[in-house]
């Protein structure tokens, strides 16, 4: 008999096993991390959050704790051998509510993830604990672990265990991919010896470095190491002192917090799922840091996974729904591998040739007005856009136009007891139907406005804010919302759908007009797997944020 049993079993304690418990905790569904470490990882990691991250701490309840470590609008700069600018990256945009690039700290980050989880009685942690066995059945999961309790049944393990995952090897899935020779320095230095925000990527084929700004006064300093120079030599405070020589005054005095030796990797698991066993973040995928997707792309697969699994464990989704998870991940990892790979292999090349070559195509590029926007405004990046998975296409293929499978966009928003909030927070964490200027209910029809209700959907009506405080076809069941900026009626303006129906996630799970939602609906629970009635409205926490504590004393993690 296993000694104690939980609806998921979470293998990692990294960023990834975080966020996901923190979604199923939200969710009401008992989760259990186990890591076999004493405490929460602090040498160098991830230095920079995207806006999809930060919309998704902000859907768990714990974007106010995690902004105080972040720096957000980073602007990246690229520069050649003789430190002139090449290329600038500065994008304005804010469509999901959040700046697209933020400098952070991430052992700080991961803490609050950590405290997040102090609001749910039905999450735990236990550290130092190794898994040793799994075995799954038609009904379960039951995993061996060192120390006590030994034996934890489980109806799901997730392996966010890194890129050496146990979880991943007990699946029998290959990890496909390469792994670079080249080996690089991370030193992250306390006292910031520049004290500027501003963050560069050394092209320099002599020696490619990387120096970033992040935050409370902590700079990256990253650092190519040749071929003919040991591991030993990387490791000696006099070598790190010659490779920061040409950035830093007095490289003799700078604060070293930690450094630590790497190689890029760019490696994707041949399968996402086995069964009851699921793998996210490192254990699924891997990727240079050129772009610093690696955490985010990790944060992906927790805000893709957490609402799916949460779905089926409550009852509201057939077993099948987990399938998606892995149809929609994998292209879009991949798309992130290669588009880091891709970015490594310009910026670091040894060979003067290759990189003066580079340098003229590049800065011949960049008088082009629409190839410097493309670039300035990082446009490059590939965004999830989901063909197939847990969406409805009216028509397959979907027209390159069509907003289905793309995450909608967040503008901040009024409503009749608040003024400029984002429009996650009205929202909520579960499903939402959202139409402009127009009753749910009445189009929809009853019946299917109560099983959109059963699944725990949120009702709301985008207006004009002139319009906000009219209460003539007013419904208690639905929020009416003012489009404070304008963003809103912008979009629905370039389209022809005027209802959408968004998955937890927010990604588009469906559009029609407005008489074709009641029948659409019955289409959009049969592609996702959704049963309104076979399951119980889970009793969901509120995704407000925990009082935040001082992350670094309330875990013993260094910054």
């Amino acid at each position: 008999m296993p000694d104690m049993d939980t609806d998921v079993l979470i293998v990692g304690a990294g960023p990834v096993g975080l966020t996901l418990a923190n979604f199923l905790g939200l969710q009401g569904v008992r989760t259990l991390i186990v890591e076999e470490r004493d405490t929460l990882i602090d040498y160098p990691r991830g230095v920079g959050l995207d806006d999809e991250s930060l919309r998704t701490f902000q859907s768990i309840g714990v974007v106010e704790a995690v902004l105080p470590h972040t720096v957000p609008n980073q602007i990246l700069r690229f520069f050649d051998a003789d430190r002139r600018l090449l290329v600038e990256m500065a994008p304005p945009d804010a469509r999901f509510g959040w700046p697209k690039r933020n400098g952070f700290v991430q052992p700080l980050v991961d803490a609050e993830l950590l405290l997040g989880l102090d609001r749910f009685d039905h999450v735990a942690v236990l550290w130092g604990r190794q898994m040793t066995e799994l075995h799954q059945d038609g009904d379960g999961v039951n995993v061996e672990l060192s120390g006590a309790p030994t034996t934890i049944r489980a109806k799901y393990v997730v392996g966010c265990d890194g890129g050496r995952s146990a979880t991943r090897r007990a699946m029998g899935v290959s990890f496909d991919g390469t792994t670079s020779p080249t080996r690089w320095v991370v030193i992250d230095i306390a006292n910031d010896p520049l004290g500027h925000p501003n963050s560069e990527v050394g092209a320099d084929p002599d020696r490619p470095y990387v120096s970033i700004s992040i935050a409370h006064g902590i700079r990256r300093f990253e650092f190519m190491i040749h071929a003919d120079e040991t591991d030993e030599q990387a490791e000696d405070p006099a070598f790190v002192a010659r490779l920061m020589a040409p950035l830093v005054p007095y490289p003799e005095k700078v604060d070293v917090i930690r450094r630590r030796l790497y190689t890029h990797h760019s490696r994707i698991a041949s399968s996402f799922r086995d069964g009851r066993l699921l793998i996210a973040g490192d254990a699924a995928h891997l990727m240079p840091v050129w772009q610093g997707q690696g955490y985010n792309s990790g944060i992906r697969d927790a805000a893709n996974l957490g609402w799916k699994l949460a779905a089926v464990v409550n009852g509201q989704a057939d077993d099948a729904l987990l399938d998606t998870y892995d149809a929609e991940r994998r292209k879009h990892a991949r798309a992130m591998i290669d588009l880091s790979t891709m970015v490594g292999r310009v910026i670091s090349p040894t060979n003067r040739r290759v990189a003066s070559l580079r340098d003229k195509l590049i800065r011949g590029a960049s008088v082009v007005p629409t190839l410097k926007r493309y670039v300035l405004e990082m446009r490059f990046k590939p965004m999830p856009r989901y063909e197939q998975g847990a969406v409805f296409h009216a028509v397959s293929p979907p027209p390159p136009t069509s907003p289905v499978g793309t995450l909608f966009i967040q503008p901040r928003v009024d409503t009749r007891t608040a003024t400029n909030v984002l429009l996650d927070d009205v929202l909520g964490s579960g499903f939402a139907v959202l139409c402009w200027s127009n009753n749910p209910r009445q189009f929809m029809g009853a019946e299917v406005f109560e099983k959109w209700r059963a699944l725990g959907a949120a009702f709301v009506t985008v207006r004009p804010t002139c319009q906000l405080n009219w209460a003539g076809s007013d419904d208690p069941d639905v929020i009416v919302v003012g489009d404070r900026t304008g963003a809103l009626k912008t979009w629905f303006d370039a389209q022809t759908d005027s209802v959408l129906f968004l998955r937890p996630d927010r990604c588009i799970a469906a559009a029609c007009v407005a008489q074709l939602a009641g029948e659409r609906s019955a289409k959009i629970f049969d592609a996702l797997k959704l049963n309104p009635e076979g399951g119980e409205t889970p009793s969901v926490a509120s995704p407000v944020l925990y009082v935040p504590q001082s992350a670094a004393e309330s875990t013993g993690t260094a910054s």
